[in-house]
This record gives structure tokens, C-alpha cells and sequence, in this order.
């Protein structure tokens, strides 16, 4: 098995969804191209149309992966088939369905952005998972990369797409780029979109956090002053 960036970013958004908003899932055409192009919690942001991802489509159930869903449906809708040729635990998807949309990541950065799928307790649960897919028979699922210089955590790559020698940082692209070798075109010694954006979000709910408690403390003031008014 190996699938081309397409392929993985089909698969990677069916997968998604079916966690995240199952309410909407299985997804129409439409809404799987939305799905692979949106521009958060993707990396690299895509621009794919309806005939490549229906292509991609077409691949993935030769792959048994994924393909329409079965039966009579008004509008044609598509499923992947993860678990039926895997079996993953819940742990195990989480972590592949972030390599599969977002490429190399460390096992910081796993726990932080599988979060929405399955939360781990520890760093090391992770890291477990991880293991567990190097040593997946008859072939290794996920390989741990070379570390980086000035690194501290090494990069965890998923094989779907065939072996990746290193985190490559390509230059900056809307659109995939074609194997060999598999390249994933996060920018290596910059923050990405999706990391900028994450962060703009996080400045956002903090301020207003601190907006909520200040007016907290300053009616606790006036509530004090009235206390103090009645005990004098």
C-alpha cells in the first residue's frame, strides 16, 4: 500500500470528520473537498477540486479505505474503512489521522492537536501509541524521523505514503507535491498558518478570560465596599 498525498489528505479528512462532527458524516463530495481544503489543522493548505479528490476516492477503495457508503442515498456520500482493514484503537487513529493531515509531528505537538479526537493523560500514552505503530506487522505504520538540529523532540512520520527519509521543508505551496519521495512542506524554522492561527485563538480566549475575571474582581470590590459600609 501506497497512497499519494491526495489520497492521504481524502482519507485524513474522512477520518476527521467522522470523529469530530459525526452529525455530518458521511460527507458528500462537496463537503469532502471543504473537508481537505479547509485552511485549519492542515498542513499544507490545499486547493484540491472535485475530480482529484474524486480520483483520490477511486484509489482509496481499491485500498479497501474508503469508498460511498453503502445503500440507497439521495445524494452520493463517501465513508472510510480504516478500522476494517486496521483495526486501530482510539489512541492509534487520533494519532495517524494528524500525521495523515498535518505531516511529521513531534509527540508534543500529537498530544496537543489530537485532542479533539482523543485526549491523552500523559506524554508518555503518546509515545506508547507510537511504539506500538513502529512495530505494527507485517509492516511499521509510523517511523521516528532524525532529529533536527537545535531540536530537542524528533518527528514521527506516517508510511501510507511510502518511507520518508527525513522532515523536508519545501518551499511554501497551496498545492501538494507529487512522490518521491513523500514531501511534507511544513515550514521547518517557522511558525505554519495553522500554528499562527491556533495561537491568534488561544491570545483571543485568554484575553477574554482576563476581561471575565477582571469585571469578577471589580464586583467583588464594590461588593466588599458595600459589606463594609453595613459594618461600619
Amino acid at each position: 500500500m501506497q497512497l499519494t498525498p491526495t489520497q492521504a489528505r481524502v482519507l485524513g479528512a474522512l477520518i476527521e470528520k467522522e470523529i469530530t462532527t459525526p452529525e455530518y458524516y458521511p460527507l458528500s463530495l462537496n463537503a469532502l473537498v471543504n473537508a481537505c481544503n479547509q485552511k485549519n489543522n492542515r498542513d499544507p493548505v490545499t486547493a484540491l477540486d472535485e475530480a482529484e479528490v474524486r480520483q483520490a476516492l477511486h484509489g482509496l477503495e481499491t485500498e479497501r479505505l474508503a469508498g460511498p457508503v453503502r445503500g440507497d442515498t439521495r445524494v452520493p456520500k463517501y465513508e472510510h474503512r480504516v478500522q476494517e482493514v486496521f483495526n486501530f484503537t482510539r489512541g492509534e487513529i487520533a494519532v495517524m489521522d494528524v500525521l495523515l493531515l498535518r505531516g511529521p509531528q513531534t509527540p508534543g505537538e500529537l498530544r496537543g492537536r489530537t485532542e479533539r479526537m482523543y485526549k491523552f493523560d500523559e506524554l508518555s500514552d503518546v509515545q506508547s501509541v507510537l511504539q506500538r505503530l513502529i512495530a505494527r506487522e507485517p509492516e511499521p505504520l509510523v517511523k521516528v524521523l532524525p532529529r533536527q538540529p537545535g531540536t530537542k523532540e524528533a518527528r514521527y512520520a506516517h508510511l501510507l505514503c511510502g518511507d520518508v527519509e527525513a522532515f523536508v521543508a519545501a518551499p511554501s505551496s497551496s498545492r501538494y507535491a507529487e512522490p518521491p519521495p513523500y514531501s511534507y512542506t511544513s515550514p521547518a524554522t517557522s511558525l505554519s498558518t495553522e500554528d499562527t492561527e491556533d495561537l491568534k485563538e488561544r491570545m483571543a480566549q485568554l484575553e477574554a478570560e482576563v476581561a471575565i475575571l477582571t469585571r469578577e474582581l471589580g464586583e467583588l470590590r464594590q461588593d466588599l465596599a458595600r459589606l463594609a459600609k453595613l459594618i461600619d
